[in-house]
């Protein structure tokens, strides 16, 4: 079933208007508050790698293997950065439009394409070794753990390939509700799981070999009157801590799950379409409306909320050298204290604002601006 992507539509025009618009009554993102920076983030460096992110309403998340970041843009060009010093080692010219990615995995860079073409490339030197097709449009990282590769398309499908050949393994359909958020859950793949999200609001972890069921846990029912409020779609990857997985819908629940039976440890209520972050025994989560907060992992217990960032569209949380970070529509990266959610430091990283959920790297945080620029940040 195709998605009706009703909330996209809303999304694009009031987009238009938070930042820069004229309607007195429309709700305004949040202006940013002044506050003394205890710490300074250092840009490292900056290299173009693509055009920017005009096209599609989809962000393209770096993936690294520790000393090389692989980015790609929208318009089919995919790149190795060194981490270290940004130097370009190699750059690939797929001439597709890329809506998925990146993932890695083994010496292995993988991407999806709005035609559903899975793209697996050589981290070596970026040469493609094996092309797929699936059913429909790739909104989410291709997954890997060297041995299958995971791909999930916009029409709820999860397909899985052999990762040295390209031959399709299995695939499994799971229901899609009438109306969805435009997203799709990355999946997260192990040695003996594939854990899948779903737009009816469901986690599912498959055996990567055979695709037979492990077990099946509900994150959220859908509640309301109208499909637009039932919408509780899974569209950010799920967390794995030690042998607990924390995964979050949107309009639904944050919930903090078993990885090998799936029983539910606890669940808060929560909205987000971003993936939630781990640091000292807390979980940070981006929720859809910009208010960051942050739980105890054993508990679900809200710990603290930063409501300061409002509607100014920020990405999912990245853990950074103690800090937790988000970023915004404006350009703006915020660093925030782990313990209570004040801010401790920020900078511009590009006017064109940042969409693409952040990677860290060892002690570097690696962004990707809507133009197309990947920059690396440190704590100084």
């Amino acid at each position: 079933m195709k998605k009706l992507n009703l909330l996209l539509c809303v999304l694009l025009i009031s987009g238009c208007s938070w930042f820069g618009g004229d309607d007195e009554d429309e709700i305004k993102p949040a202006e940013l508050v002044k506050f003394e920076q205890q710490v300074k983030i250092k840009k490292q460096w900056s290299t173009k790698v693509g055009g920017g992110n005009k096209k599609f309403w989809t962000s393209l998340r770096p993936a690294s293997n520790g000393e090389t970041v692989f980015a790609a843009d929208h318009e089919g060009k995919v790149s190795a950065i060194d981490v270290a010093s940004g130097k370009r080692l190699w750059s690939t010219e797929l001439d597709v439009a890329i809506s998925g990615g990146v993932g890695y995995a083994s010496g292995q860079v993988l991407v999806g394409s709005i035609e559903g073409e899975v793209y697996v490339l050589s981290a070596a030197d970026g040469s493609v070794i094996w092309t797929a097709t699936v059913s429909s449009e790739i909104l989410a990282s291709p997954q890997s753990n060297g041995e299958v590769v995971a791909v999930q398309a916009i029409d709820n499908q999860l397909f899985a390939f052999d990762a040295e050949t390209g031959n399709a393994l299995w695939q499994h359909e799971d229901d899609a509700p009438l109306l969805t958020v435009r997203g799709t859950s990355t999946a997260l793949v192990t040695d003996r799981m594939i854990l899948a999200g779903f737009d009816s609001g469901k986690l599912v972890a498959f055996n990567p070999e055979n695709g037979s069921l492990i077990w099946e846990s509900r994150l959220a029912l859908p509640k309301g009157r109208t499909d637009l409020e039932r919408m509780v779609d899974v569209d950010g990857e799920a967390l794995l801590v030690d042998d607990v997985i924390y995964a979050v819908t949107y309009q639904g629940r944050l919930g903090a799950i078993s990885r090998g039976t799936g029983r539910s440890l606890w669940f808060q209520d929560g909205s987000s379409h971003s993936s939630p972050a781990y640091s000292s025994g807390k979980v940070f989560v981006s929720e859809s409306d910009s208010t960051v907060r942050a739980f105890n992992s054993g508990s679900g217990q809200v710990i603290w909320t930063n409501d300061q960032l409002f509607l100014r569209r920020v990405t999912g949380p990245a853990a950074l050298a103690g800090y937790m970070a988000v970023a915004d529509a404006e350009g703006y990266l915020h660093l925030l204290n782990v313990d209570d959610g004040s801010f401790v430091g920020r900078t511009k990283v590009d006017g064109s604002g940042v969409s693409a959920p952040m990677l860290t790297v060892g002690d570097s945080l690696i962004v990707q601006s809507n133009s197309g620029s990947l920059s690396a940040f440190k704590i100084q």
